[in-house]
């Protein structure tokens, strides 16, 4: 399996952790998924001037690490599939919510 479709598995399987760990039902996050696939997704939430409501809404329910940005950030195996202004702005991001200092 080539590692772009390994990333679209991966991000199915946050929407469904969010779901039965946190309880959240990222429904916009699967919409998304289900017209862009993984990475395109991934791309286009990490580069948004803000984070999106399903990212705002696992910070408060403390599981920031159910959000793209971390399970990029979290597996180095990710990181070839983004530029290193993707993964820039996924450490901003997460350095802002306090996930990582």
């Amino acid at each position: 399996m080539a590692l772009v479709d390994e990333f679209d598995e991966q991000m199915l399987d946050i929407y469904r952790r969010a779901l039965s760990e946190a309880h959240y039902n990222a429904s916009r996050f699967l919409q998304m998924l289900n017209e862009y696939r993984g990475l395109a997704n991934a791309k286009i939430l990490i580069n948004a001037p803000r984070p999106s409501e399903g990212y705002t809404a696992l910070c408060l329910l403390g599981r920031l690490d159910l959000t793209v940005e971390a399970v990029i950030y979290d597996n180095p195996k990710w990181h070839p599939l983004f530029t290193s202004a993707d993964l820039e702005a996924c450490i901003k991001r997460l350095k802002e919510y306090r996930y990582i200092s």
